[in-house]
C-alpha cells in the first residue's frame, strides 16, 4: 500500500477519486511542525538554527499518519509544489521519521492541476525533495521571525503592547500612510473646461467636442505623484478662473469652425493576460467587490475540489493542451469566427516565475460556468466564472474598432481655438464578448471631410477642481505590492489581512484603505528609526534574494546574517535612545487626584487621557471625541432592565453596555444614522451596522422586529424602476439596493 499525504481533506478527498486501491490518501493539514509561539525559536550562534516543534493541533494528525505509515510500503508527498508546499514535505519527513527510525522508502510529487492525468503523470515522474525550495522557505520564516520577534517588543516597550511589525507588513502599511499624507498636502486648484455642441450645416446630428488649445497653446492638466516623496507637481491649465472661460465661451458662440484634420483608422485591442495571483484577486476585488483573503480561500476550495489549476502563480503561460482545449471550447460556445489560428502566447514578467508553471485557468475549458452551476455554491461559481472567461477571452480574436478624430478649428474675434471631437465603433467584438466592455458602447460621428465647415449648437463651460491622488483598494494595493517587488503571491492576502487585524488600517464607505491613527503612529515610528525595514527597494532586494536561495544559486545563512547583525545592533541603539515619553502628548492640565501632569496616551482600544505618574497615581478620563461619542448616544435605555445604556469600548470600537453590568449583561452596537427611513417597516431609519467579521452594512435600527438590510451605503434616494433604495457603488455609480431590479447610473 502507498500512502499519499496532501496538505487539506478536499484536496485529499478529490485525489482519492483519481488512484486505484494501492493507495491510501491522508491529509497533514497544513504544516505539522512549526517554530515554537513562546520563544524565538531560532539560535543566532549557530548559524540561525531553528528549533522547530509540532504545534498542539498537529499532535493528533501526527499520531494518526504515523498509524497509516505502519501498514504503508511506501510514502509519497504530494503537497503543493511551491516553497510552501516544498517544506511541508519536508518537515513531513522530519516529524514521521521518514530517514531515521521507519526508514519508509518515499517521493515527492508535484502537479499543477488536480485531474487524473496530472496526478498519474506526477506518479510516473516522481523527484527527490528541492532542498533549495526548502531554505527559500526557511530563510523567510527565520527572517520574518526575527523582525517580528525584536522589532514589536520594541513596540510595545515604547508605544503599547500589542503592537507588532513585519518585512512586508510594515511597508504595505507605509504605503497606504504615504497616500495619506499626500491627501491630505493636497491642494486643490479650480479650472474649467469647454465643450461645444457641434454640427454640420443643415444637418440636425449633434456631436460634442472639447477645447484642447487656444492660441498654439494646450489646455491641460496633468499630475505627477511621486511614490514615498510627498511631492505633488501640476502643469497649469490656462483657463483658470471664471472670466476667462466665459470670454472664451462667448468668442466661441460667434466663431466660425471647419475641419482641419480628420484622421479614420481600424484599430486592434487585445485581450489581457490569463490570470496570475496578483491579477485575479484585482479583478475579484473590483468585480466581485471581495477581499484578497476572500478571493484566496474561494480559489483553494476550487483548486481542491480540481477545478482550477494552482492558484499560487506569476506565471502567465499556458499548456499546449489548454491552449486547444481553449479553441475548441470558444469554437463550440461562440462559433470558429472568435477562435484564434494559432495559440495566443504571454511573456511573463515576473523575474521570479518559472516558465514550467502555468497561470490561473480551469482544468477543464470545456466546462462552462453554467455546466458547473450544481456542483458549487455561489461564491465558487462567481470566482470560477471570472477565471474561465479570463483565460477563454485570452485565446479569442482581438476585437476590432473604427477609430475616428476629428480636429477642428475655430475663429473667433479674440483668439483660434482647436477643439476635437472622438468617435468609435466595434466592428467586430471578439474577445469583449465574454470579457470586457460589450459593443453597445459606441459614439457615433456624421461622415466629414476635411475644410467642410460647421457651426456651434452650444458653448459651456464646466468648473472642475484638481483631486488628490486616490486611496488604494485592496485592489491597488496588490498591484504596487506587486510591482515594486514587496512580497510574493502567497504573501498578498496574509499581508493585507495582517495590517487589519493590528487595527491599522480600515476601509471606509467607498471601500478605500485608510490608516488609523495607531497605524501612523507605528509606520513613523519605524520610519524614523528603522528605515531600512520599511524601504520599498530593500524589500524587493530581500525578495530577489530569497528567489536566489530557491534557484540554489545563494546560501540562506550569509544572507540572513547580512541582514540581522546591522539590524540587531540598531534595534539595541533604538532602544536606549528612544524614550516612551517621545510618544506621550502632554495635556496643560494637571492631575485632580495628585496634581502630576496629565497625558494622552495609546491604549487596547484607542487614545485616553491618564496621569503621567502611573502606577503610582491611577486617574484616567475619556478623550474630547470619546466625550462627544458619550453625549451623541446619552439617553438611551436598556431594552431589558430600563437602566441607562453607557459607551464602552472594544476591540471591535465602541458600544453600548448596560450601567447595571454585571446583574444585566445587555449590549448592542453603536449605529450611525444615515437618515434614510427603512422602506421595509415604514417606521424604522437605516443606519451603518458591523457584521460580525467586522465588515460594515446598513440595516433598519428596528432589527430584529424589522429584518431590512443592504451592503453599501443609501443615497437617500429611492429607485425610480422598483422604489426600493439607491445605493452608491464602485467606480462612481449608484445602483438599486434591490438584486432582483437591477437599475443603476
Amino acid at each position: 500500500m502507498k500512502l499519499v499525504i496532501v496538505e487539506s481533506p478536499t484536496k485529499a478527498k478529490t485525489i482519492s477519486k483519481f488512484l486505484g486501491k494501492g493507495f491510501t490518501v491522508k491529509s497533514s493539514f497544513g504544516h505539522v511542525r512549526d517554530l515554537p509561539k513562546s520563544e524565538m525559536g531560532i539560535d543566532i550562534e549557530k548559524n540561525f538554527e531553528p528549533r522547530y516543534v509540532v504545534p498542539t493541533k498537529a499532535r493528533e494528525k501526527i499520531s494518526s499518519l504515523k498509524e497509516s505509515l505502519k501498514k504503508a510500503d511506501e510514502v509519497i508527498l504530494a503537497s503543493d509544489e511551491d516553497r510552501e508546499g516544498e517544506a511541508i514535505s519536508w518537515h513531513l519527513i522530519k516529524a514521521l521519521d521518514l530517514e531515521k527510525k521507519n526508514k519508509k522508502p518515499y517521493s515527492r510529487i508535484v502537479f499543477h492541476e488536480i485531474t487524473k492525468s496530472a496526478i498519474q503523470k506526477a506518479l510516473e515522474h516522481p523527484r527527490e525533495l528541492d532542498l533549495n525550495l526548502v531554505d527559500a522557505q526557511q530563510a523567510r520564516r527565520v527572517l520574518d521571525r526575527l523582525v517580528g520577534y525584536e522589532l514589536s517588543p520594541f513596540l510595545w516597550k515604547k508605544i503599547r503592547r500589542g503592537l507588532s511589525a513585519g518585512r512586508v507588513q510594515s511597508v504595505a502599511l507605509r504605503l497606504i500612510v504615504e497616500r495619506e499624507r499626500e491627501i491630505e498636502k493636497f491642494q486643490s486648484e479650480q479650472y474649467w473646461t469647454i465643450g461645444a455642441e457641434l454640427a454640420k450645416k443643415g444637418d440636425a446630428q449633434i456631436f460634442p467636442a472639447n477645447l484642447i488649445e487656444k492660441d498654439g497653446e494646450k489646455i491641460e492638466k496633468t499630475q505627477i505623484m511621486e511614490l514615498f516623496s510627498g511631492k505633488y507637481t501640476s502643469k497649469k491649465t490656462t483657463i483658470e478662473n471664471q472670466k476667462s472661460a466665459d470670454e472664451i465661451v462667448a468668442d466661441l458662440k460667434t466663431a466660425s469652425y471647419q475641419v482641419s484634420d480628420l484622421t479614420k483608422k481600424e484599430a486592434f485591442r487585445n485581450p489581457p493576460a490569463p490570470f496570475t495571483t496578483s491579477t485575479l484577486q484585482q479583478a475579484s476585488i473590483s468585480n466581485l467587490g471581495w477581499s484578497a483573503k476572500q478571493t484566496m480561500m474561494v480559489a483553494q476550495k476550487l483548486y481542491e475540489l480540481g477545478h482550477i489549476t494552482y492558484m499560487r502563480t506569476d506565471s502567465v503561460n499556458l499548456s499546449l493542451e489548454s491552449l486547444l482545449s481553449a479553441q475548441k471550447s470558444i469554437e463550440a460556445n461562440f462559433g470558429k469566427q472568435y477562435a484564434l489560428e494559432s495559440p495566443r502566447y504571454f511573456k511573463t514578467k515576473s523575474k521570479s516565475a518559472q516558465e514550467a508553471h502555468e497561470a490561473i485557468r480551469p482544468t477543464n475549458l470545456e466546462a462552462t460556468p453554467e455546466d458547473l452551476e450544481g456542483s458549487l455554491d455561489s461564491a465558487q461559481l462567481r470566482l470560477y466564472k471570472l477565471i474561465w472567461n479570463r483565460t477563454i477571452a485570452c485565446q479569442m480574436q482581438s476585437a476590432k474598432l473604427s477609430q475616428v478624430k476629428v480636429d477642428i478649428s475655430a475663429k473667433g474675434k479674440s483668439g483660434e481655438y482647436l477643439l476635437r471631437a472622438n468617435g468609435s465603433t466595434v466592428i467586430f467584438d471578439g474577445f469583449l464578448k465574454v470579457y470586457g466592455e460589450g459593443a453597445s458602447k459606441e459614439t457615433f460621428l456624421p461622415e466629414m471631410e476635411n475644410g467642410e465647415e460647421l457651426e456651434a449648437k452650444d458653448v459651456t463651460s464646466t468648473e472642475k477642481a484638481t483631486t488628490p491622488p486616490p486611496r488604494y483598494n485592496e485592489a491597488s494595493l496588490v498591484k504596487v505590492m506587486e510591482e515594486h517587488g514587496i512580497g510574493r503571491p502567497s504573501t498578498y492576502a496574509p499581508t493585507i489581512s495582517t495590517i487589519f487585524e493590528r487595527k491599522y488600517i480600515d476601509k471606509n464607505e467607498d471601500k478605500k484603505l485608510i490608516p488609523l491613527e495607531i497605524g501612523m503612529v507605528v509606520n513613523d515610528t519605524l520610519v524614523e528609526h528603522f528605515p531600512q525595514i520599511v524601504d520599498i527597494d530593500f524589500t524587493a532586494n530581500m525578495e530577489e534574494d530569497l528567489d536566489g536561495v530557491a534557484e540554489g544559486k545563494k546560501d540562506w545563512v550569509p544572507l540572513i546574517r547580512d541582514f540581522y547583525e546591522p539590524f540587531h545592533q540598531n534595534l539595541e541603539k533604538k532602544t536606549e535612545t528612544v524614550k516612551k515619553e517621545d510618544f506621550v502628548e502632554k495635556l496643560d492640565r494637571k492631575c485632580p487626584d495628585c496634581g502630576s501632569d496629565l497625558i494622552v496616551k495609546f491604549g487596547r482600544f484607542g487614545k485616553f487621557i491618564a496621569c503621567s505618574k502611573y502606577p503610582e497615581c491611577k486617574f484616567t478620563e475619556k478623550t474630547a471625541e470619546e466625550k462627544k461619542v458619550d453625549d451623541e448616544f446619552s439617553g438611551e435605555t436598556c431594552e431589558k432592565c430600563g437602566k441607562p445604556m453607557v459607551v464602552k469600548r472594544g476591540r471591535f470600537g465602541p458600544f453600548l453596555g448596560c450601567s447595571g453590568y454585571p446583574e444585566c449583561k445587555n449590549i448592542k452596537g453603536i449605529e450611525k444614522k444615515t437618515g434614510v427611513k427603512c422602506p421595509k417597516c415604514k417606521d424604522g431609519e437605516i443606519v451603518e451596522k458591523k457584521s460580525k467579521r467586522g465588515r460594515i452594512f446598513y440595516g433598519c435600527n428596528k432589527y430584529p422586529a424589522c429584518d431590512f438590510a443592504m451592503w453599501n451605503k443609501p443615497t437617500g434616494e429611492m429607485c425610480p424602476r422598483c422604489g426600493q433604495p439607491l445605493a452608491f457603488a464602485a467606480k462612481g455609480m449608484v445602483k438599486c439596493s434591490s438584486k432582483e431590479c437591477g437599475f443603476e447610473q
